[in-house]
């Protein structure tokens, strides 16, 4: 959007999100997001399939917490009751008909023909990858709440068999069940033989006081901001998505759009279905093992 005499119209104010075929752990990240906007809160409005599948998923989860012996048992089973007596009569909420709002911001996705990027370091600088390709990257960051199982398998397919990362790789999933999945998977491994490293899961670099990239240097990453000095003292950092991100690194460089394309049509596209899956922990044989 126009950046030119441009008023934040997001704050204090709660978003509603609609329109997007998403599962809920992509949601999760758009109203994750919302915050960069200074918005109060953020809905997002889904189908109900992708709603009933993460509900079934924890209701799982939740009866396993019980059974190793979780604190607050009464309140984990009270939550478990209210999960599957949903489940029986799935209603979502709807926004009112006559609803008034603020401002309606109409996005036409069959415009965006290439990635965006936010551009050192303005969250706000926002501008598409042919305008930026070619500049060299010494730093690549994967993970933060921008980032769900999907990508880190992404990443691993873009990286496989590519030579070792000329410059620093940060790997971190965003959760210690992430981990342990994709550490089952193997892809562990992928990282590694592409030299990344990889952090105990959680914020790291996007967080800035857990991990810190060197100075003065030009970083990529699928975090959620890039002030000054946040990520490391001087650093230009650049915001994308995680598949990006893995190409960048392999390349040294930002990827033409062409470039770009072609690596995901070889690696990514023929197999989406499968790399981005989710986390479902009622669909995956003796969950219990990868100890969560």
């Amino acid at each position: 959007m126009e950046k030119k005499g441009k008023k934040n119209v997001y704050a204090g104010t709660v978003l509603e999100i609609e329109g997007l075929d998403l599962n809920v752990e992509q949601a999760f990240e758009l109203a994750d997001a919302s915050a960069e906007r200074s918005a109060a809160a953020c809905t997002v409005r889904l189908a109900k399939e992708p709603v009933i599948e993460f509900l079934r998923s924890n209701v799982v989860l939740l009866k396993n917490m019980l059974t190793r012996g979780y604190q607050a048992g009464k309140c984990i089973e009270r939550r478990i009751a209210a999960m599957e007596a949903w489940l029986t009569d799935p209603q979502l909420l709807e926004p009112d008909a006559d609803a008034e709002y603020k401002e309606i911001i109409e996005i036409d996705l069959n415009a965006i023909t290439e990635p965006l990027l936010c551009c050192p370091n303005d969250p706000d600088d926002v501008r598409p990858l042919s305008q930026v390709a070619g500049t060299q990257i010494d730093e690549v960051f994967i993970g933060s709440c921008m980032t769900n199982l999907g990508h880190f398998r992404a990443a691993a397919r873009i990286l496989e068999g590519a030579p070792h990362v000329a410059g620093r790789l940060w790997v971190a999933p965003p959760t210690r069940m992430d981990e342990a999945q994709l550490k089952d998977e193997g892809l562990y491994a992928i990282f590694g033989k592409a030299g990344a490293r990889t952090e105990i899961p959680g914020c790291s670099l996007c967080m800035g006081n857990q991990a810190r990239t060197r100075d003065n240097v030009t970083v990529f990453s699928t975090s959620t901001r890039n002030f000054d000095n946040r990520m490391g003292n001087g650093a230009r950092v650049f915001l994308g998505s995680a598949e990006l991100a893995a190409i960048t690194a392999r390349l040294g460089k930002l990827p033409t759009p062409a470039e770009y394309k072609a690596i995901i049509a070889e690696r990514v596209a023929a197999k989406a279905g499968e790399i981005y899956r989710s986390l479902s922990f009622d669909t995956i044989p003796g969950y219990e093992r990868l100890g969560w």
